[in-house]
């Protein structure tokens, strides 16, 4: 943990003063608010340049908060916050009456979680409340892992920057309908399919999209500069050289199973055969193709099981329309 507890104070008077704090969970820095403080959570929503109906997740310190912040916990979703939390899973229940709408994007449902971050921990409980926070950076653009992203990219919009080193998870949390007895992933994340229904002992449906809105289902979202285009592995290759020799300046993300593929094209990333490690570096190696220059990066996605579908879902909304809001 590199916060000292001089900067988790401050970070805590911060956000008791109405103001704005960048704090690192597991899975990417966010920008936090006063949960029960409507007109800092409208800020949150200026900074960022994000729709007022897009909700945001509420973070507590600890999973025996939860039914203060909500109305009813079904059985189905004390199971899963004792399981898994703190950790990357965000439950979505129906709102309690601590929580604004402002917060929840006008709706009667909020999403909430207990990060595995020490620092953020600590935060929380030095705050004493929950923490709205989305992640930290422009709307529709590449999740900051570290201090520094969310330094180059919100700058001074930010009151305060709570620096606890590079996010171990990599990509956001899980996100959870548990309003009802049969739950479904609304965002694939840091809690992998197979573990949830290991716990629950039944199939989970997956769903691209629902009624209830959550994080990250805009259609264009977790997004470089740089245009994505998406193909089958063995046509990484050929595909990137091809748009090299049109005048693109290529980025290519290189399936480990070809890693020692000769490729030309401006910039290549070797990816990692572990799906933990890849969705670790996902965002990183998103900033490094934008920085290299890269006006175009070529990839495939990985095998959707575990890991590889919180990947393919980052990067299919990578790909996506350009969001113009």
């Amino acid at each position: 943990m590199t916060a000292r507890t001089v900067d988790i104070e401050k970070a805590a008077g911060v956000l008791r003063a109405g103001g704005l704090v960048a704090f690192p969970t597991e899975t990417v820095y966010g920008l936090g608010a006063n949960a029960e403080d409507a007109a800092a959570v409208a800020r949150i929503f200026q900074v960022k340049g994000r729709p007022p109906s897009h909700p945001l997740i509420v973070h507590l310190a600890d999973a025996q908060h939860l039914d203060d912040w909500v109305q009813e916990v079904p059985a189905t979703a004390r199971l899963l916050a004792e399981r898994f939390w703190p950790g990357p899973l965000t439950l979505v229940l129906r709102r309690g009456p601590r929580v604004p709408l402002e917060a929840t994007g006008g709706l009667e449902t909020v999403a909430v979680r207990v990060p595995d971050h020490p620092v953020a921990l600590a935060l929380l409980s030095a705050f004493g409340g929950g923490v709205t926070a989305p992640s930290a950076n422009r709307f529709g653009q590449v999740s900051p892992t570290a201090a520094a992203h969310v330094r180059a990219e919100l700058g001074d919009a930010v009151d305060f920057v709570l620096d606890g080193g590079p996010c171990e998870v990599g990509v956001e949390s899980t996100i959870v309908d548990a309003t009802g007895e049969r739950p479904s992933i609304l965002r694939p994340g840091g809690v992998t399919l197979e573990e949830l229904e290991a716990v629950l002992g039944r199939p989970l449906a997956v769903h691209a999209t629902s009624s209830v809105r959550v994080p990250g289902q805009h259609p264009s979202h977790y997004a470089p500069r740089a245009r994505v285009v998406l193909v089958e592995p063995e046509k990484v290759v050929a595909e990137a050289e091809t748009a090299q020799e049109l005048g693109h300046q290529v980025g290519v993300f290189l399936p480990a199973s070809i890693a020692d593929t000769p490729v030309k094209a401006h910039a290549v990333v070797a990816l990692p055969a572990s799906m933990a490690a890849y969705a670790r570096g996902l965002y990183g190696f998103l900033r490094e193709l934008d920085q290299r220059g890269c006006d175009l990066i070529v990839a495939s996605l990985p095998v959707e099981e575990g890991m590889g579908l919180a990947i393919a879902n980052r990067l299919r909304r990578a790909a996506g329309p350009r969001t113009t809001e």
